[in-house]
């Protein structure tokens, strides 16, 4: 399990890093565009990167004008990181590439293989969040 995941995760990497983009930054941008606008912390949740990382890759994102930062109605102090009109596009068109990749490496499993991929990884990944769940509660005196 640890030798595909190594492989599988080399690959999405290099999918992402053709398109000149390192991980944390085609992350964001993907949140951004399938959630909307959202604020640095909601995006590093949905991506579960260091808030260090988010705000660095929040900030190569702003410098290239894939994403703006503006302030909210409802409290002044939030920021919400929204795409521009340029990083939409290119959000767009690297996720699609990315989607294609993946859809590529993916077609040597046959419509049944991949129902009962995704039925078995998703049954294994909600357990193992419960039982981290688990771990995190705290002793109970």
């Amino acid at each position: 399990m640890t030798r595909s995941h190594h492989a599988l995760r080399l690959l999405a990497e290099q999918s992402i890093t053709k398109a000149g983009l390192c991980l944390s930054d085609f992350a964001a941008l993907e949140a951004l565009l399938h959630k909307g606008p959202l604020t640095i912390s909601a995006i590093q949740e949905k991506v579960l990167l260091a808030s260090g990382s988010m705000t660095a890759a929040i900030d190569r994102l702003e410098q290239r004008g894939l994403v703006v930062r503006k302030s909210t109605s409802s409290d002044r102090r939030a920021r919400v990181v929204e795409l521009t009109q340029e990083g939409q596009r290119v959000a767009a068109e690297y996720f699609d590439k990315h989607a294609s990749d993946l859809e590529d490496l993916m077609s040597v499993l046959s419509a049944s293989e991949k129902r009962q991929l995704y039925a078995s990884l998703k049954k294994l990944g909600l357990l193992a969040a419960q039982k981290l769940r688990g771990f995190r509660q705290p002793v109970q005196k």
